[in-house]
């Protein structure tokens, strides 16, 4: 059975699409190699990958980077924190995708975050961070809770359902339902806790010029049925 780090990784961020054809607009216009943060199993690199681009794979979890080899040798993987990593190459473009800058413990995690992918551009080479505003999320006065995320897997069915969002000490915690039907019948349940840091899109642009970043623009991705909307910064080093 595939470890579940892998599986609920997958479970939960594997069928989000909505912001592939941002992605792969970017990776167009790039010079050189892509460096993918918070890449997890590959949602991102794999399809980037497969449309002949050359993708580098960054991820603090070994195991999710051994799934993403097993679904794309070609992608080159390294597991290394996006707060402190060094690689050997440089980029032109480097992706946060998802709410990866919202993960890294506030302020200082951002910025040490920013000043290793500057490290990493080439000259005028791109970065892109999505942010969502995870209030968005806030379930109103009695409205249905969403439909699970769920996949089938080597006879189990595993689902992930928001059972809550609330705030606190300046992040919004969303807490998940995750179930795990085995093939005989037997259920596993577990509750856990994803936080994420309340920084805005003005927050975190002039953080970006803090470290050196300029001609930031803004694009958008819509929200669909199960997922909110973010917006996502574009800059150059």
């Amino acid at each position: 059975m595939t470890a579940a780090t892998v599986t609920w990784h997958d479970v939960e961020n594997g069928a989000y699409k909505a912001d592939l054809p941002l992605w792969r607009g970017l990776a167009g216009e790039a010079p050189g190699p892509i460096l993918d943060l918070g890449a997890g199993t590959g949602r991102v690199a794999v399809d980037l990958s497969a449309r002949g681009h050359e993708v580098v794979a960054l991820d603090i979890d070994p195991e999710l980077l051994g799934a993403l080899t097993e679904r794309a040798p070609q992608v080159t993987t390294d597991s290394a924190d996006v707060r402190d990593f060094e690689l050997a190459s440089s980029f032109g473009l480097v992706l946060a995708p998802m709410q990866l800058v919202q993960i890294l413990g506030g302020h200082a995690g951002r910025m040490a975050m920013l000043e290793r992918v500057r490290r990493h551009l080439v000259p005028g080479g791109v970065f892109a961070a999505a942010l969502a505003e995870p209030r968005d999320a806030l379930p109103e006065e009695g409205a249905v809770p969403p439909l699970p995320d769920m996949l089938e897997s080597d006879g189990w069915v595993f689902s992930s359902q928001p059972v809550s969002v609330r705030q606190r000490n300046g992040c919004v915690v969303v807490a998940r339902r995750r179930q795990a039907v085995s093939p005989a019948g037997g259920l596993e349940e577990e509750l856990v806790e994803i936080v994420l840091d309340l920084v805005g899109v003005d927050e975190f642009e002039h953080e970006l010029r803090e470290v050196g970043f300029d001609g930031l623009e803004r694009r958008e991705i819509p929200a669909t049925p199960d997922h909110i909307g973010s917006t996502v910064v574009v800059c150059r080093r």
